[in-house]
């Protein structure tokens, strides 16, 4: 990729980490501004900055800075304010704004949508914009999104001026970066992060003090006999020793993690980890050794966990946080070697349409990072790379997920001309290169035994020719 092309592409300059190309990091929160010393105030007094008619962004996941969404209701409640238009990744915690009661007061818009929006956003009282994860700190570096308040959570400041962003870097650096004010949550839980997640508490206008949990994982999801075998057949036939890794959170990815402690000199490059990744580095299985870009590093843009989790990230030299346009930029993605991509969905059609950010008509969570890593990882510079799509053949109501048609309503993600690798309980699919007729074939033979015939039957009505290899 040309320079000039790199540099449309990210919105911002190009440079060079060693022989990569990919996004410029945004450095103006990372010096000392001359002349300005942060106050310390109570959440309510921070948020009095707040008036009708403002562009707020909030911090993703365990980032959320739940004190101030809560003192920025009650200064709703008092002030009698409306417009306010909030955008925002996934938001863990206590989150009070997403109430009905705060309906054509704050609008919030999710370029992912978590569990504590997604009503809103299908009832019409809240926003979903679809996006690449990569591109999400553009929207706040162009202009596309403005802000004019920025509510973050960081980690306590050194004896510099100097914090954290903690787990949570993705858009957030670039929309911090963007905004007219900034009021920082220091809270004493939030794993201070190495990497690209610095940022000195000079350019902050009001900072307020929590001790209060941030959000965590009670540990592991319960895994189903059928999950755990889809991890397994993952583990055993796609993913090599010395791979590089990108996985999630979830019952699927904890599956796979959990059937790799075999495995030797695994690496991980990805949007986000969660226990399963550290629990394979205490084992040794996970070292970066190997990995031919950034070795000794796992490399991500978020993390969300359980307590003890964060206690091995906090001031951990083997973590690197960096902006989702880097972790997820096609151009550094592909000098991972061996890429290996392990993502989820929801329902996939006989041509290889993958759904994963919707059921019918329904808006379910987003597009986050799977076609980021599904494009680039086919194309790693060694040629070793994989894309997998993982999911169980019929959902928890007995219907087949492997369908003739996708459900009306739904939208594709990831491409029929991105499906690599799909995996059920029942085997594996191997669609690139594939016929339309040869990929209703793969995909027949890893549905569930019981809605193979019928599939079969969809398929000729569809195609007007049997599946076969």
């Amino acid at each position: 990729m040309s320079l000039k092309l790199a540099s449309k592409l990210s919105k911002t300059a190009v440079i060079s980490r060693k022989f990569t190309l990919g996004p410029q990091l945004p450095t103006k929160l990372l010096h000392a501004k001359p002349g300005s010393v942060p106050k310390y105030v109570s959440a309510d007094e921070a948020l009095s900055v707040v008036h009708s008619n403002t562009d707020i962004y909030v911090q993703n996941h365990a980032g959320a800075p739940n004190v101030l969404l809560e003192a920025l209701c009650h200064r709703v409640d008092a002030a009698g304010l409306d417009n306010i238009r909030m955008s925002h990744l996934i938001l863990s915690g206590h989150c009070p704004q997403f109430d009905s009661k705060y309906h054509g007061k704050i609008r919030n818009n999710s370029l992912f949508i978590c569990g504590g929006n997604r009503k809103n956003v299908n009832s019409g009282a809240a926003d979903y914009t679809p996006i690449f994860l990569w591109e999400t700190p553009a929207l706040y570096t162009s202009g596309q999104l403005n802000v004019d308040v920025a509510l973050l959570t960081v980690s306590p400041p050194d004896e510099r001026g100097y914090c954290t962003l903690g787990v949570d870097v993705d858009c957030s650096l670039a929309a911090a970066s963007s905004a007219k004010k900034i009021i920082a949550l220091v809270n004493s839980t939030m794993p201070r992060t190495r990497g690209d997640s610095t940022v000195h508490s000079s350019h902050f206008d009001f900072m307020v003090e929590t001790d209060r949990p941030i959000a965590f994982r009670q540990g592991n999801e319960e895994m189903s006999a059928v999950e755990q075998r889809i991890g397994k057949i993952i583990a055993q036939n796609l993913v090599d020793n010395g791979a590089t890794l990108q996985l999630g959170i979830g019952a699927i990815p904890d599956s796979t993690l959990a059937a790799m402690t075999e495995h030797k000199d695994l690496g991980v490059h990805t949007e986000m980890f969660s226990d399963g990744v550290v629990d394979l580095m205490d084992r040794g299985v996970i070292n970066n050794r190997t990995k031919a870009f950034m070795p000794g590093k796992t490399v991500s843009s978020f993390a969300f966990g359980t307590q003890e989790f964060y206690k091995k990230i906090d001031n951990n030299p083997e973590f690197h946080f960096a902006p989702c346009d880097f972790t997820n930029h096609i151009d550094i993605v592909r000098q991972n070697s061996k890429m290996t991509s392990i993502n989820s969905a929801i329902e996939i059609d006989l041509t290889g349409q993958i759904v994963s950010d919707s059921i019918g008509r329904n808006f379910f969570s987003g597009f986050g990072g799977q076609v980021d890593f599904m494009a680039a990882s086919p194309h790693g510079f060694d040629g070793h790379g994989k894309a997998i799509i993982a999911l169980p053949s019929r959902t928890n109501k007995g219907h087949t997920k492997i369908v003739p048609f996708l459900t009306q309503g739904s939208g594709v993600v990831t491409t029929r001309a991105h499906a690599r690798y799909i995996v059920t309980e029942h085997g594996i699919a191997n669609l690139w290169g594939k016929s339309i007729r040869q990929r209703a074939y793969e995909l027949i033979q890893i549905a569930h035994p019981d809605d193979r015939e019928a599939l079969e039957k969809a398929a000729f009505e569809r195609f007007k020719v049997l599946p076969s290899p």
